[in-house]
């Protein structure tokens, strides 16, 4: 009876790595600062998972993000920190109001950013609207 210890094949296995559904304001309207800097529609209300697909798009794009603050009434068991593509993002909390439904990112290099957060179970046509609105949003 002979033994082999050779592994089997690797077998290539399809990834797509979720994408974040995200529209920003252009840089002409953001200079106005009124109103949200972009739309984001996150795909569950889990924020460590949606943070990272969120960092990957805006941390070329402003630097690196180090502090988000978001109202805990829309996220489930946040944490004080989330790792991020290999860095800690401090978490913070802010009581319900009219940015309720948004997030605040703070970056050393880009400084700070609103966001609007769309529900995640919101209908693809509404979601589309809105964020078509406020990515067209010039200010006021």
């Amino acid at each position: 009876m002979s033994v082999t210890d050779s592994p089997p094949p690797l077998r290539a296995v399809p990834f797509r790595a979720p994408t974040a559904r995200l529209a920003l304001r252009s840089d002409d309207a953001s200079t106005g600062r009124g109103g949200p800097d972009g739309v984001w529609w996150p795909r569950s209300r889990d924020l460590p998972r949606e943070l990272s697909a969120l960092a990957d798009v805006l941390d070329p794009l402003w630097g690196r993000i180090v502090r988000v603050t978001v109202d805990p009434r829309h996220w489930q068991g946040i944490p004080d920190r989330v790792v991020v593509n290999g860095y800690a993002v401090q978490v913070g909390r802010f009581a319900s109001g009219p940015a309720s439904h948004g997030i605040t990112l703070l970056s050393y290099s880009a400084g700070r950013w609103n966001l609007l957060v769309i529900p995640p179970e919101t209908q693809a046509s509404s979601a589309a609207r809105l964020m078509a609105t406020v990515g067209a949003y010039p200010g006021p």
